[in-house]
């Protein structure tokens, strides 16, 4: 019997049944005689239905059954393969133990394990043979079991949090697909998109003109802007000569971005030396000052200033660097100015925060991770260049003829995938873009606005609570702050005391940890010991959950002893 013949048949006994149940509710019946009416009402709609579509009741089902077939029609079918069945199944072990669980308050963000152990409880041998789907359903409820759970409202260890149905549903539907972004023969609805929304992410950095593309990762976007500020300065000399016979390259950024500069400088040739670090001030902003001094003296010694790297949103402490007066001093010398605003550029979303970018307009490109403050799930990267529109395609074509065959019969500017180093590109643009036609522009302002909230209230909590004290009023929605515990609170503050407290951080993150209830990060900087680096990314985060980590935190160090400082301290050098 074919699938649609028995969808049909058993849409035919869902209705008797309906009736029959109405029928036993309202009076007494004869189930001898109600058992007779179903078998005739069976055999008089097959009958019909075979009588009526009699093509589609042979071994093949038509496209057009396909089509009309339900949700609640998955239910019916008796001919699912095994691993379509499986896949049913762990969509509903996912929807539960990933977005309902997960989500909870009362869900452990971690239920932690020593590897050795976690080995002994999760089954990570693979084997010659396969599993049947039971194991394979228990195996996701293992992992969701023993996993981070990012989703948590009470996670706040990294840049990224939370987790947004929209842009999880995006995220399904793309990989259901699974296609590549790379041209618009392969993935033209994914091509349109990309293309749309790197046009709203654009204007909305005040870039009138220019070009862009998700990639994977802040990391590789800014590594993006060293090679095009290179090729923008020495055109296909350096693309096919390499930096044989150039002068030496020189890059600045401050003493607070992100390592991937000089990772960029490693990876493309510039080499780390000649990555020179600027100043900050303490709240963690750069110096233009001291950025054009540095300029001149490389200038002075016969060397090329080729690149500045800004930052909007500091990883530590989520300072916005002086983009304006950065500017000045980026035109004058001719130098290509970048921002890294993985972090902090999303502060654009919001007319309350977006001062914080003044003078953003200006710079020459951008690098922006939506999967951080804006909720997006993993990954979610773009790349934002100002003008130089074209400039991306000749510094990174290759002309690869089984791909971009320059006789294809569409507009080939629809290519988008000879501009970029990759080949294989995962679309990430589809569930951004979902979010937006979910939420519109005024929802992401409003869940932009309730994480700095988020973050002001927490700070009023911690200068009103004994024991906690601030490192630097925060500018992002970074909070970072020391938890003094009350056997070293009122010791002089020398470099015995800042001893003792650079150990408090992690014997409470340990304890955290261990506990399930928190996750927050910690970190020195410079001269200061170690302390807390929260971040609030999330806006299911709730003003209950943020009087909560106050509460936790003094909770899991109130008792901490001299002893068990010093005692930590051996530990951790045995």
């Amino acid at each position: 019997m074919s699938l649609v013949f028995r969808l049909g048949l058993n849409r035919s006994l869902q209705t008797l049944s309906t009736r029959l149940r109405s029928a036993v509710s309202t009076s007494s019946v004869d189930f001898g005689l109600l058992q007779s009416k179903r078998t005739a009402v069976m055999a008089t709609d097959v009958k019909r239905m075979k009588a009526s579509q009699p093509s589609i009741y042979d071994d093949k089902m038509s496209t057009d059954s396909v089509n009309s077939l339900n949700v609640s029609d998955i239910d019916l079918m008796q001919e699912l393969t095994v691993d379509q069945k499986f896949l049913k199944d762990a969509m509903d072990v996912i929807f539960k133990e990933g977005v309902v669980k997960a989500r909870d308050h009362k869900t452990k963000v971690v239920d932690y394990y020593e590897p050795d152990e976690l080995r002994e409880r999760f089954d990570f041998d693979i084997k010659d043979k396969g599993e049947n789907s039971e194991k394979l359903l228990q195996l996701l409820r293992d992992t969701f079991k023993y996993s981070v759970l990012p989703a948590n409202p009470r996670f706040f260890n990294q840049l990224f949090s939370g987790q947004d149905s929209y842009g999880l549903v995006g995220q399904w539907l793309t990989d259901c697909i699974n296609s590549s972004a790379y041209t618009y023969e392969v993935a033209p609805v994914f091509v349109l998109m990309e293309h749309e929304v790197i046009k709203r992410l654009r204007e909305s950095i005040g870039y009138v003109n220019g070009d862009g593309v998700f990639c994977p990762g802040g990391s590789i976007a800014n590594m993006y802007a060293m090679n095009l500020a290179r090729y923008h300065k020495y055109g296909d000399e350096v693309k096919t000569k390499g930096l044989f016979g150039l002068p030496r390259l020189v890059c600045f950024t401050s003493e607070h971005s992100h390592y991937s500069i000089k990772k960029g400088a490693s990876f493309l040739g510039f080499g780390t030396d000649n990555v020179t670090l600027v100043k900050c001030d303490a709240k963690g902003k750069m110096i233009p000052e001291d950025l054009e001094k540095k300029i001149i003296e490389t200038k002075e010694q016969g060397h090329v200033p080729l690149f500045v790297n800004a930052t909007s949103g500091t990883t530590v402490f989520g300072a916005f660097d002086p983009l304006d007066k950065l500017a000045d001093i980026c035109e004058k010398h001719d130098i290509w100015l970048h921002v890294d605003a993985c972090w902090g550029g999303s502060a654009v979303m919001s007319r309350k925060w977006k001062h914080l970018l003044k003078g953003v307009e200006r710079t020459n490109s951008l690098a922006w991770c939506q999967h951080k403050m804006m909720g997006v799930p993993l990954q979610c990267s773009a790349f934002l260049m100002r003008d130089n529109i074209g400039l991306m395609h000749r510094g990174h074509s290759a002309g690869a003829r089984y791909l971009f065959q320059q006789d294809k019969f569409y507009d080939m500017s629809y290519d988008t995938g000879d501009k970029v180093i990759q080949c294989g590109r995962k679309v990430d643009a589809f569930k951004l873009w979902l979010m937006f036609k979910a939420k519109g522009n005024l929802g992401f302002e409003e869940e932009i606005n309730i994480k700095f909230d988020n973050s002001r209230y927490f700070v009023k909590l911690l200068t009103e609570r004994e024991g906690f004290k601030l490192v630097t009023q925060p500018e992002c929605t970074n909070v970072c702050f020391w938890y003094t515990p009350p056997s070293i609170r009122g010791m002089p503050d020398n470099e015995e005391y800042k001893k003792l407290l650079h150990k408090v951080a992690p014997i409470i993150k340990e304890r955290m940890v261990r506990a399930g209830t928190l996750l927050i990060g910690y970190q020195p900087l410079g001269d200061y010991p170690n302390f807390f680096r929260h971040i609030f990314s999330n806006a299911k985060t709730s003003k209950r959950d943020v009087e909560f980590i106050v509460n936790e935190i003094d909770r899991l160090g109130q008792d901490i002893t001299v002893k068990d400082i010093e005692n930590y301290q051996r530990t951790i050098e045995e």
